[in-house]
């Protein structure tokens, strides 16, 4: 219990900081537009997602639970009048009960994946968005079951269109370890999330994708399917969009997460 409330407090406070560092929204984009803009993961706009995920029947049992804030920051940075970088961090807080035969309860920092893509600033004549470039593992779990003491890296590429209130596309990298604990298992993993995404002019967004998985050392796939709704709004002066999902996974290892899971976001946005 103890361990599940310094969890929410740890949310409470990550909340409370990008709060405070908040910037005033531009007035000339309409809240569609921004919600438009959130489903491209290589849009020029400044955001931090918190995002809150919640999966069980996981261990040798089935009896574990884990809960994970991914912190996710993505920062645009302009190069040129022709070529946008923009940097995508995924900073994992994990609590887990259950899920490490006889260790109890775990929590901690997992480990950070790091993404910088270099994308065109403006859509190919066919009306493409797309963007490339490096992915990093970095070890920096703070508990030897909340991460793989590996450092990794590898390709990462982006590809979308959008079309009137349509937004589709995928996103994919692949990691190979190069260095780290020689006692823990090398890595060889690919992953792959294909999204399609329906803004309304209310700013409702309505999402479906997969983000699967797969380890070619151990042959093993873990493929959840997500769906849900997220809506932008105004608060103080501070645009938001807050979302609720359901995710089930078709398939994972074993010890793998089962069944239905939960996710819950809140997206601080500021536009340049």
């Amino acid at each position: 219990m103890e361990v599940k409330q310094a969890w929410f407090k740890v949310l409470a406070i990550l909340s409370l900081l990008a709060g405070l560092a908040a910037l005033p929204a531009n007035a000339q984009q309409s809240d569609a537009e921004l919600a438009k803009a959130l489903a491209n993961p290589v849009a020029s706009l400044i955001s931090v997602p918190f995002q809150f995920n919640y999966d069980q029947d996981i261990g040798s049992g089935d009896k574990g639970e884990r809960l994970v804030l991914n912190v996710q920051p993505v920062v645009p940075m302009t190069l040129n009048e022709d070529w946008n970088l923009i940097s995508r961090t995924i900073l994992p807080l994990i609590w887990q009960d259950d899920v490490v035969t006889s260790e109890g309860t775990q929590f901690g920092l997992g480990d950070v994946v790091q993404s910088a893509f270099f994308s065109p600033a403006r859509p190919t004549e066919s009306g493409i968005i797309w963007g490339a470039g490096p992915v990093f593992l970095l070890p920096t779990a703070t508990e030897d079951s909340l991460g793989t003491e590996k450092w990794g890296a590898g390709p990462t590429a982006v590809a979308l269109r959008q079309s009137g209130p349509w937004t589709y596309g995928a996103l994919a990298n692949h990691i190979w370890s190069f260095a780290g604990a020689d006692s823990r298992k090398d890595i060889s993993t690919t992953f792959l999330q294909p999204f399609i995404n329906y803004t309304t002019p209310n700013a409702t967004s309505f999402f479906l994708n997969t983000e699967t998985t797969y380890d070619w050392n151990a042959g093993e796939a873990s493929v959840p399917i997500n769906a849900g709704v997220n809506q932008l709004l105004d608060i103080g002066g501070q645009k938001l969009q807050v979302g609720l999902g359901l995710r089930y996974w078709l398939d994972s290892p074993d010890g793998g997460p089962e069944g239905f899971g939960a996710r819950f976001n809140v997206i601080f946005l500021f536009p340049r």
